[in-house]
């Protein structure tokens, strides 16, 4: 409801084809109602409940940030346990975070056996982005793969 306005500011004039899929789902789908965006609002604060008591015992949440190494770009599906699954569905770890506002960062940690790099997150509490580029800092100098660099 609050994006949906600006998404299609962004996308205006735009063909269809340039549109990224998530642009496109959002602006396909009817406008969501007043009950609907408060009781959504409602389970956004129940999450960052849920946050705020983890952050009294723990200076870090690290997680995924998928479900499966990454991947090539430009992948739309995957098949897991038999079953197509959208890519869009695979980011899920991300989710609470982005809708709770929590500090965050992304950083390499690994590699698959494909070569490709597998990525994990550290959240903090909020206001406490120090925190989180301390322990990222520590991850880094730890990390197989920290002295790995895109080619040029």
């Amino acid at each position: 409801m609050e994006m949906k306005a600006a998404f299609a500011e962004a996308t205006a004039g735009r063909n269809d084809d340039e549109i990224y899929k998530m642009a496109k789902t959002m602006l396909s789908l009817p406008d969501t109602s007043m009950k609907a965006f408060i009781d959504a609002e409602h389970g956004a604060e129940r999450i960052r409940d849920g946050y705020a008591e983890y952050f009294k015992s723990f200076d870090v949440l690290l997680t995924h940030i998928l479900p499966i190494p990454t991947h090539k770009h430009g992948v739309t599906e995957f098949v897991i346990d038999g079953q197509k699954v959208d890519a869009t569905f695979l980011q899920g770890a991300t989710v609470p975070l982005n809708v709770t506002a929590l500090p965050g960062i992304s950083m390499r940690f690994g590699t698959s056996k494909e070569g490709m790099p597998i990525n994990v997150q550290l959240a903090g509490s909020w206001l406490a982005e120090s925190t989180i580029l301390h322990v990222a800092s520590l991850l880094e100098d730890v990390s197989r793969v920290r002295d790995l660099h895109p080619a040029l």
